[in-house]
């Protein structure tokens, strides 16, 4: 998971010298970097990426209270005074020496234009929930396994940022280059604000790279930081799918799905992690609940309606920012295990954290044992192409290849897979189900690209509503649900093709244009030497229909998403959609004879009609411009 912040001069790099480099913690007045990292047991500050080169860094380098201070707050070299004294003992006017440290543009000529100059982009990477209880209540083994694949997990999505999409730009963007070379501040944590278990990462990515300028001598420019905020999803998904792959190989773990907000995208965590544990170490997501309450009833006062989708989204964020607690004083890695492992006894007994790691190893090994290292590529890149359509309507390749790294960890359950076959099934998916719909215009720059939009020509899926449970009112099936729906629908579509296909029969048209090229996507395999190296194409597909099965969550297959007529139209959901119908009915007939509205509020009389929720506006089918 990825989060991303701004680092301003106003007051940003100030908050990160004192408080983020030190542990999230309050330093003491007077108490240098060093000694407060020292303190609190955490581990220095340690310089990334390729660009360090040109400033005379190495990787892994530590990273001192001076430097931070000069580079993230005055964007200068991290060494200024070293190379500003120099350049006075030479005899250098002193505005002139100190001009020659500037990374760029200065920062008073950018504050003279009264505009905020943007110093770096702090991306936070976390692990799954799971993931961090396992890490903290494991042993030394275990914390070392993932200590380890976040380290290298953090490294490839920043060597990936690196290579496909750092780009520098001048002359108001009319110039754009490629600069694979970041130059970054990694801080690595181990609890939140509230000394709860939270293995975390900030990389502090400079706003500040080299490009050759017009005599071919390197000068130093700014990032593109549109286009890495663009790409924050696909880089948080990276993230996610290598560390939890490696974890899961390691230990001999999988994963399953979790729930964590209804009609949203589940959680992909490690098989065996009670909810109670991943509870236990929520304690922020307990906070955000209650607070989300309040927030979502003055909203519905306010504007007469339940929020729709866009706005869940910010009111939650206003309820994380509610409950966000003070810093604290930083306390040692091994003081915080010893509390949080008491703790946890405590809460669910000694049993239940001792025998971690074993529940987890036996739930891993029945997944593993059913879902085979093996992605039936056709399958995936169609399912891809139909949830990003039916999310977004118009999307580009960064939206395509996040949503093929999440296929995967869907399908594989932290099993290992082919490196490159994320940018496969993206490529897939985009040749074959999607339409371009940027068209170059003569003498413009051509688009790059990452630059592309696309739509499909999939059948757009209805919308239902989902009835509430625990008190909850009613709400309307999500983007999400739906797209789930539309991607299994064309899966299936391609399996029953495939069939007819193999028995000799005639697949109809609009089958046989869904699985054009399929000959050319054979499923890749990863450590699986006794596979069947010839199957017959009816052999072929029973068994990827029974992977596919097998890798999907077990609600799914409770005759909800495996087949679209199923999902909603159950015994239960069809008494209660039956329900809202008559009642929205007898509101119609009653506004259409000229019923005063106070009438309105008696038509409650069955269970069906005792809450009344104003009907939300229609949002339109796809993401439009405010979306």
């Amino acid at each position: 998971m990825l989060s991303v912040a701004k680092v301003q001069r106003c007051n940003a790099w100030r908050y990160y010298v004192r408080g983020v480099a030190c542990g999230d913690g309050l330093r003491p007045v007077g108490q240098s970097l060093k000694a407060a990292q020292e303190a609190a047991g955490l581990p220095r500050g340690r310089w990334r990426g390729r660009g360090l080169a040109a400033l005379g860094l190495t990787e892994g380098a530590e990273v001192s209270e001076r430097q931070m201070e000069l580079t993230f707050g005055q964007g200068r070299h991290p060494d200024a005074d070293r190379i500003e004294r120099r350049l006075l003992d030479d005899g250098v006017d002193p505005v002139a020496a100190r001009r020659a440290t500037v990374l760029g543009q200065p920062i008073e000529e950018i504050e003279a234009r009264q505009q905020t100059p943007l110093l770096a982009l702090d991306f936070t990477f976390r692990p799954q929930a799971s993931l961090t209880v396992l890490w903290a209540l494991g042993d030394a083994h275990t914390r070392r396994v993932i200590e380890g694949a976040h380290e290298r997990a953090v490294a490839q999505a920043l060597r990936w940022l690196e290579d496909d999409i750092a780009e520098t730009r001048w002359a108001s963007g009319r110039s754009r280059a490629r600069t694979p070379a970041l130059v970054v501040a990694a801080f690595r944590h181990f609890d939140n604000r509230d000394g709860a278990p939270l293995l975390h990462e900030h990389c502090l990515i400079l706003n500040r790279v080299q490009r050759p300028d017009t005599g071919g001598e390197p000068t130093w420019g700014a990032l593109d930081t549109t286009k890495l905020y663009q790409h924050v999803v696909a880089a948080g998904t990276l993230y996610t799918l290598t560390m939890t792959t490696e974890v899961c190989e390691e230990l001999g773990l999988a994963t399953v799905p979790r729930e964590v907000t209804p009609g949203l995208r589940p959680v992909m965590e490690v098989a065996g992690v009670e909810q109670d544990l991943i509870d236990w170490s929520a304690t922020r997501r307990e906070q955000i609940d209650q607070a989300l309450v309040g927030i979502t009833d003055r909203y519905v006062k306010k504007h007469g309606r339940l929020p729709d989708e866009r706005a869940r989204h910010g009111l939650g964020w206003w309820a994380a920012q509610d409950t966000r607690r003070a810093k604290k004083t930083p306390k040692p890695l091994e003081q915080l295990r010893a509390w949080w492992r008491a703790s946890a006894i405590l809460r669910l007994g000694q049993e239940v954290v001792d025998g971690l790691l074993e529940r987890c190893r036996a739930a891993g090994a029945v997944i593993r044992a059913r879902v085979r290292p093996v992605v039936d590529t056709a399958l995936a890149a169609v399912d891809v192409a139909a949830i990003v359509f039916t999310v977004r309507r118009s999307f580009a390749r960064r939206h395509v290849l996040a949503e093929a790294r999440r296929h995967l960890l869907e399908t594989l359950r932290g099993r290992g897979f082919t490196r490159g076959l994320d940018d496969y099934i993206a490529d897939a998916a985009l040749s074959r189900h999607a339409r371009q719909l940027t068209v170059p215009v003569p003498g413009r720059r051509t688009p790059a690209p990452d630059q592309l939009t696309y739509t499909a020509d999939f059948a757009w899926p209805h919308r239902w509503w989902v009835a509430g449970v625990d008190g909850k009112p009613p709400r309307e099936s999500s983007r999400y649900e739906r797209a789930r729906v539309a991607g299994l629908a064309l899966q299936n579509a391609i399996r029953d093709a495939r069939i007819l296909a193999a028995l000799g029969g005639e697949a109809s048209a609009a089958t046989s244009a869904a699985v054009d090229h399929q000959d050319q996507a054979a499923p890749h395999a990863v450590g699986h030497p006794d596979r069947d190296a010839a199957l017959t194409p009816a052999q072929r597909a029973a068994a990827v229909h029974a992977h596919q099965q097998a890798a999907m969550p077990e609600e799914y297959l409770d005759g909800r998403t495996t087949d679209p007529a199923t999902w909603l139209y159950t015994p239960k959901n069809l008494a209660l959609l039956a329900a809202f119908t008559q009642a929205s009915e007898a509101r119609g007939r009653l506004i259409a004879d000229g019923a005063p509205p106070k009438q309105l509020a008696k038509d409650a009389a069955d269970p069906a009609r005792q809450q009344q929720y104003p009907e939300q506006p229609d949002q339109g089918r796809g993401a439009g411009p405010n979306r």
